[in-house]
């Protein structure tokens, strides 16, 4: 497995990471059993960095993490949490958290359900609008002092909030959105990482299976985020969906899959850019490793671009209750 560096400052970690969130939350129903196999193959083809958040089934995912690493030398894998995010009993969202004092106290929690030591890096999931992102992380800072926390990084934040961020103590990483038809970051916030030696690990690199392939329209079910995301939206998926034709044209060339494709168009971004598979079943994670053997050369990345073009997608990320929160949006 190729490693890529977290940042100037942060971990040694693999080239493509785990994102756990669709085992607990979000995407409907997923098989317990199939989620713990689905960490262990991702440990044993050299995947080492694992992402989830607190909040993802309000606890449940750092729960079924541990249940899958009880047997795991801690030192074959890296944590990477979110916190900061408010539920209710319903699972409803009602609001972001980001004072010290909480960041001690969600950091406490997700130790305990995680049975863990340490945190790899630990991150503020949304920007809480009422408290200074020095403050929360200064607080973060505190806990890296003391042990908890070895890496401190950020999420879905905007340039002049990196630099805010950066200038209180090291940043490893910025997890935001990223793909073939999610080229927000391109702007400014990318720009900037790079300036301060900040990575990227990059979600939604298949935007939510839209562009994976396996996507056909009226798939997504109550409860599922698809069901309201606009980009699947009736008025919106046709168009989208023909896009994801022009990518299997290319794929088909290359001997690739469309997955595979938008995956290894991430990684060859840069170096500095860590894509994060969110594969639920070992045999999307077996398609998604083999993007690591696709080599996209200037021709290929030259097709792509001319066949989605940034801002070629129909549709934003998020519904726009949701978009209000996003302070890289802003």
């Amino acid at each position: 497995m190729e490693q890529r560096q977290l940042g100037a400052s942060g971990p040694l970690t693999s080239a493509l990471g785990l994102g756990c969130m669709g085992m607990s939350d979000f995407y409907g129903p997923a098989d317990r059993g199939e989620s713990i196999a689905t960490i262990h193959a991702a440990l044993d083809a050299g995947i080492t960095l694992l992402d989830t958040g607190d909040f993802y089934g309000s606890g449940h995912n750092e729960m079924l993490i541990a249940d899958a690493l009880q047997d795991v030398a801690r030192d074959r894998y890296q944590l990477s949490v979110k916190f900061g995010a408010l539920r209710d009993p319903a699972g409803g969202f009602i609001g972001y958290d980001g004072r010290p004092a909480s960041v001690r106290n969600f950091l406490a929690m997700s130790l305990k359900r995680l049975r863990t030591d340490h945190i790899d890096v630990y991150r503020l999931s949304r920007l809480d609008p009422a408290v200074p992102i020095e403050d929360t992380i200064g607080a973060i800072a505190d806990m890296v002092k003391q042990g908890w926390v070895r890496h401190i990084g950020l999420s879905e934040v905007g340039a002049e909030t990196i630099r805010r961020a950066a200038a209180v103590a090291p940043i490893s990483d910025l997890q935001i959105e990223y793909s073939l038809i999610s080229r927000g970051i391109e702007d400014a916030i990318l720009p900037t990482c790079r300036d301060l030696g900040i990575a990227i690990t990059a979600y939604g690199v298949l935007s939510r299976g839209l562009i994976s392939g396996h996507w056909q329209a009226g798939q997504q079910k109550l409860g599922d985020f698809r069901a309201f995301s606009p980009r699947f939206a009736e008025e919106n998926v046709g168009h989208n969906l023909a896009l994801v034709e022009t990518i299997a044209r290319i794929a088909e060339a290359k001997g690739a899959t469309v997955a595979q494709i938008a995956i290894a168009w991430v990684a060859a971004q840069g170096s500095d850019i860590v894509p994060l598979i969110g594969a639920r079943r070992r045999e999307r994670l077996s398609e998604s490793l083999g993007a690591l053997d696709v080599s996209l050369n200037a021709d290929d990345l030259a097709a792509l671009e001319a066949a989605i073009p940034k801002g070629a997608a129909k549709g934003e990320r998020y519904p726009a209750p949701l978009l209000v929160h996003l302070d890289s949006e802003k």
